[in-house]
């Protein structure tokens, strides 16, 4: 490869090679301390240390310092604002689209902050638009699919023909793809710069900043957070906020914490002067590019090209094997340049830019930044260590956005946007292991510019944990999908016989992919006989002590201090009265209670459970979630079946819904609730695991008179969707309230204080201007997959949460928020899905009938 230059890496005079800020911009050499900001003696105490001066830091300094919070100290290891961490040497392009609403919030929050920023009058950024390619046909389907997404999250953007693109971009060869997806606001990051104009400015707010000073330790004591310990002393802090990007597992560490990401190299290069952008003075003016279906990047740089490559294996790194400043390396962030991990990505390169061919490479590095096991940032207060915070895997993307939810967490207690997918808290324990966070980080950087379907299943690890049925699922044909490493069964190809003369609509497209018309068959025999679902992966929560009651009557919205037995549904809220919970709570004595709620929001739910327990050790929790499996036996003759296994009195009237009991299941003890997410008579059996096989073989048994089938995972969101309940993640999450989410009768106001209940209360005050809403597509079997707009008279009025078919309705289903006034029953509206509109029509949200 004859136009690669060696050696590229950037030897002992890095600071002066990277720290140029565009292509005729003088290098800047910074002392330790930073630039032009005063160096002042190392504080012995501040209220919040924040350890990392990178983007991520900066961006949270500067919005503490907004809201009021300036008794804050950000510590750097490196010099300030230069290239030794991942903020310094990454491009800075910013694409603002994402089918994750958060992150796209966060990118547009970015694109706003770093536009309204300048350093001795350069910008901070260049709105020079983004562009997306589409190489094949499936692609440009796919950016039908992202244009619904940037409707439905308040995106400008449109999609282009080959020559609009030509014309923004002469050096593309446009010829060889299908069109492009293209946004006006998207463009460039002057990352330094802008953590320096974001410094002066918390600076002057009484903000602190200190370069040169290595965090050696956290210092911890009876469960808290009380200081860290640097090479110059220690400081004493209330609240320590670790954003140490590629450092951070190692940071994290010194306070007893796991962060499951691995910093990852990446290759990015630029090349020498273009003929054809000679003469360019400006820094940017073309847009910036992706090319997905070759998993590349591109940007220009004055007279020359950057280009950037996912195109190859996955260079992993220890946190551990990082460098540091001082130690006679190169930018630490940076490794040697090789260039057989680039060949493959020059070569597509060169086949979409023709002119860079035999262009050659002025400037080559692998570049380190983190990714994590989902994708997804790393925030929030951590569960294990109280005050201490951590905001990482965050990209220069989304690190404005990042900012400002951390500070708004840190001092309102609650950030303004659902933060349900970034929560530190979200992991289950296998999600540690160094094998399995090497395995999905990798996976993450291969797939990062991949078409993934919204059901699309990791191939590796699977297995990760099995419910006692595991071994019965497969002998019924289970197709499995994997949730928070359970292995659950999606369908059942048993059930396969059950489809004859059934006329169900048959999917055909996006929305056919990772489903099976068997699932039909589960959803009528569940409404017109008996099916037995395996509920295992519920997360149960054991809540016991002398003030159990109280403290669950304090975070909980519905009354708790019911008889015995009963079963109460309820959310728990935040103090702006989001829904953080949502779960039922079982009094089973006088101060013990069961506490269930769902598998994949379990670690969530229990580390905010945790986070408000009384200090005294009156209340305990234990995740008792290992210890019990769980089946639901839910349809007409759920009653029937149930009571030829078992002596106990399970008529109505003895037995009454949202109660539970013990019984006896044949030869099992059984902790029986009678209750059913699918809207039919039912209830959810738990046994200590060891009893599993039994129950099951005992009921599958029993069941054979009563025609029942085992159902998976697709009935029941049918089921649930079809008799309007809601589900916590999509229909309901801390950016709505119970009130706007038709939950009302799960709250009691009158019962006293509960966190949320005085921001309820300012809501109804206030009236409501949104409500979720139910709605049926007018063309026979319809449904779309969640996040697709919602238009009415050509204005987008809000988006998809949740849709399925509902096969005892005879009709597709979807819920979205609507303003008040287009949420009345008969309101017509569209749903934009791959390019095309879909009548719909707005009715009663009442249960099905």
């Amino acid at each position: 490869m004859e136009h690669f230059r060696a050696p590229l890496f950037p030897s002992a005079g890095w600071a002066r090679i990277l720290l140029s800020s565009g292509p005729s911009e003088p290098a800047k050499i910074l002392s330790g301390g930073g630039s032009s900001l005063a160096v002042k003696p190392l504080a012995d105490r501040a209220k919040v240390v924040i350890i990392g001066g990178g983007v991520a830091g900066c961006s949270t300094a500067y919005h503490l310092s907004k809201m009021g919070e300036t008794d804050v100290l950000v510590l750097e290891q490196g010099p300030l604002f230069t290239q030794g961490n991942s903020t310094g040497h990454a491009p800075g392009i910013i694409f603002q689209t994402n089918f994750s609403r958060t992150m796209t919030k966060f990118a547009q929050r970015s694109v706003e902050l770093y536009s309204s920023l300048k350093l001795d009058d350069k910008p901070c950024y260049h709105a020079v638009g983004g562009m997306e390619v589409a190489y094949t046909d499936e692609r440009y389907e796919d950016l039908k699919r992202k244009l619904g997404a940037a409707m439905s999250w308040g995106v400008e953007a449109r999609l282009i023909t080959p020559g609009e693109a030509k014309e923004m971009i002469p050096l593309m060869d446009t010829e060889i793809i299908k069109g492009a997806y293209f946004v006006n606001r998207d463009g460039v990051a002057k990352a330094p710069r802008a953590c320096e104009a974001m410094a002066r400015e918390a600076q002057t707010k009484g903000v602190r900043f200190r370069g040169e000073t290595e965090v050696t330790g956290i210092v911890v004591s009876q469960g808290r957070v009380r200081g860290v310990e640097t090479k110059d002393g220690r400081i004493d802090a209330e609240q320590v906020l670790i954003t140490g990007g590629i450092w951070g597992p190692r940071v994290a560490r010194m306070a007893g914490i796991k962060l499951p990401l691995s910093p990852m190299e990446h290759l990015y290069a630029r090349t020498d002067p273009l003929p054809e952008l000679h003469g360019t003075k400006a820094e940017v003016t073309q847009p910036v590019v992706r090319h997905q279906d070759r998993a590349m990047y591109f940007r220009q740089d004055g007279e020359t090209y950057g280009v950037g490559s996912y195109l190859h294996e996955p260079l992993l790194v220890s946190a551990d094997d990082l460098g540091k400043r001082g130690e006679g390396a190169a930018a630490p962030s940076i490794h040697r340049f090789t260039p057989e991990h680039f060949r493959r990505g020059w070569d597509a390169a060169v086949e979409l830019f023709p002119p860079l061919k035999g262009a050659g490479l002025s400037y080559a590095i692998n570049g380190m930044f983190s990714f994590t096991v989902d994708g997804m940032p790393i925030m929030g207060p951590t569960r294990e260590v109280e005050g201490l915070w951590v905001a990482e895997g965050v990209w220069i993307t989304h690190s404005g956005g990042v900012g400002k939810a951390m500070a708004e967490w840190m001092v309102d207690g609650a950030p303004s946007l659902d933060l349900r997918e970034c929560d530190v808290n979200r992991f289950h324990g296998y999600a540690y292991s160094p094998s399995y966070i090497s395995t999905r980080a990798a996976q993450q950087y291969r797939e990062v510019y991949d078409i993934i379907h919204p059901a699309q299943q990791l191939k590796s690890p699977r297995q990760v944990r099995l419910t006692p049925f595991y071994g019965r699922h497969q002998e019924l044909g289970a197709v499995f999908f994997e949730n928070v490493g359970w292995e659950r069964p999606q369908w059942f190809e048993a059930n396969r016989p059950l489809l004859d003369g059934k006329g169900w609509p048959v999917r055909s497209g996006w929305e056919a992919r990772f489903w099976s018309p068997v699932q039909g068959a589960e959803h009528h025999a569940t409404r017109n006989g008996v099916a037995i679902y395996d509920m295992t992966p519920f997360t149960k929560i054991a809540v016991q002590g002398p003030s159990a009651l109280t403290y669950l009557e304090r975070i909980c919205a519905n009354r708790v201090d019911q008889p015995l037995g009963r079963v109460v549904y309820t959310q728990m809220l935040n103090g702006k009265g989001g829904i953080v919970c949502d779960l039922t709570v079982s009094r089973l004595g006088l101060d013990s209670f069961l506490v269930v709620t769902g598998g994949s929001t379990g670690m969530h739910d229990l580390a905010w459970m945790q986070a408000h327990l009384p200090g005294d050790g009156s209340v305990s929790l234990t995740d008792v979630s290992a210890g019990m499996c769980c089946l639901g036996l839910w349809g007409p003759r759920a009653q029937d079946l149930l009571g030829m296994v078992s002596k106990d009195d399970l008529s109505a009237g003895s037995f009454r819904p949202f109660t539970a009991k013990r019984i006896i299941v044949g030869n099992v003890p059984v902790l029986a609730l009678r209750v059913s997410y699918v809207g039919e008579n039912g209830w959810e059996l738990y046994a200590d695991t060891g009893y599993g096989l039994m129950l099951w073989d005992t009921l599958r048994e029993a069941g054979r008179g009563f025609g029942m089938v085992a159902a998976g995972a697709a009935a029941f969101d049918s089921l649930r969707l079809e008799k309007g309940y809601r589900l916590w993640g999509n229909d309901i999450h801390t950016e709505y309230n119970p009130l706007e989410a038709g939950l009302e009768f799960a709250v009691k106001m009158d019962k006293g204080d509960f966190i949320g209940r005085d921001a309820l209360q300012k809501a109804k005050e206030e009236g409501l201007t949104r409500k979720l809403s139910r709605m049926y597509f007018d063309e026979p079997g319809r449904v779309v997959l969640g996040k697709e707009p919602i238009i009415h008279e050509g204005g987008v009025v809000g988006y998809v949460t949740s849709s399925n078919y509902g096969y005892t309705l005879g009709t597709g289903i979807a819920l979205g928020y609507l303003p008040l006034e287009l949420s009345k029953e008969g309101t017509g509206v569209e749903v934009y899905y791959f390019g095309r509109r879909y009548a719909a029509t707005v009715v009663s949200d009442g249960r099905m009938s």
